[in-house]
Formats: structure tokens, sequence, C-alpha cells
């Protein structure tokens, strides 16, 4: 089988690769810095499964999902991330990934068990990703209970700072559409100021301070 790690920081890189061999002695373990590379080396080499980073410098990896299934259908995808928020956990449900490792808990370990559980056609979700998804069903306020899917996606958007016009732009939307958009996502979220709703989306990880 063939394995491809899509990690840009090269000595986390080459560590998850050791650990990835060690698990898998038989597999083909292949390596990209980027969402770009990683595209190049989906169509190349048809992985079976990506171990796939989140935070690339080229783009965010659950925006990647799609696009690699596009060139290799069935595959199988596991995150691994640092950084496990309510907007992480909420988007990789919705692009259907395999499984989750948190690298702060014990990586090497669970991305092992992450392994073996999701080439055995199991899905593999770490304990901070378990808990987070108990206390994120539990919230009756939480933004996928009360926002639209329109609401959701402009508030990353709304959580960079961007403009009306700027937003309207981008999305082709008119800025009176994204005026009342905002308005209504302050109102169901109980929030008073354009600061506060930045800090929600930070807070939630709709919006990630930049490197």
């Amino acid at each position: 089988m063939k394995l491809l790690l899509v990690e840009d920081q090269a000595m986390l890189r080459q560590l998850l690769a050791a650990a990835c061999q060690e698990a898998l002695p038989t597999a083909t373990v292949l390596s990209a810095q980027s969402g770009l590379e990683a595209l190049a080396l989906c169509r190349d080499e048809q992985p079976d499964l990506v171990l796939l980073d989140l935070d690339l410098p080229d783009g965010d990896g659950l925006d990647l999902v799609p696009k690699l299934r596009a060139v290799v259908p069935g595959l199988k995808i596991i995150v691994i991330s640092a950084g496990i928020t309510e907007s992480t956990l909420h988007r990789s449900q919705g692009v259907a990934v395999e499984g989750f490792v948190d690298k702060n808990k014990r990586a090497f370990e669970v991305l092992r068990e992450a392994l073996k559980s999701v080439l055995n056609g199991r899905s593999y979700f770490c304990a901070t990703t378990q808990s987070l998804r108990s206390s994120m069903k539990a919230d009756p306020k939480l933004f996928s209970k009360i926002l639209s899917d329109r609401e959701i996606e402009l508030l990353a958007f709304f959580g960079q700072g961007m403009s009306n016009e700027d937003i309207g732009e981008r999305l082709e939307l008119r800025p009176n559409t994204v005026r009342n958009h905002r308005q209504n996502v302050m109102t169901k979220l109980g929030l008073n100021s354009s600061t506060q709703l930045i800090r929600y989306a930070l807070d939630k990880g709709f919006t990630r301070l930049q490197r």
C-alpha cells in the first residue's frame, strides 16, 4: 500500500514518516509539504491513505480533502492537528474524514492506533475530538444549530475583519446582503460589536492567527 503524509514542517514530517513506516513496515511512505504537492503526488501515485495536516502554507487542509478525493476516489484521510476547534471538527464531519489525531496527545501512539483502525475499515477519532464532539452535542447554542450554512461560511470572513464590500466581491454577493447576514449572525449569537464577532470566530476556530 501507499501512504501520503502532508505536513509542511520538515522535522515533524520526518518524525511522522518514521512513525508511519514503523507502524506499516511494508508500506511505501510518500511525503508532501504543501497542498499543491499533495495533489500532484495523488495524481501520480494514487495512495491508499493520506495523513493530512490542516495548517498548510498554501491553504487549509480541510479545503484540500474534496480535491484529493476527486483524483483518488475512495481515498481514506486521517487529519492531524495541534489545534482542534469546534469549527474544525464541524468541517471535518462535513467532508467525512476517516480519522482525527491530536498532535499534542501522545501523537505517535495515537497515530499507530489511527492507522490500524482506518486501514481495517473503521473510523478513528482521538479522545480530544470525542470530548469536544460531546460538548458540542450538548450545547444548545452551538453555531451549527442556530446559524444557516451561509452564515457559518461567512463567519470565517467576518473573523478576518473584512468589510461587507470585500466579502461581497469575494463571494459574488451584494454588500447589503452581506451586511444583513452579519447582523443576523451577531443577533443569533448574542454579540454586540464587530470586535466580539472577530473574537468569537477566533475562539471557535473559524479564523486562525497567521503564523
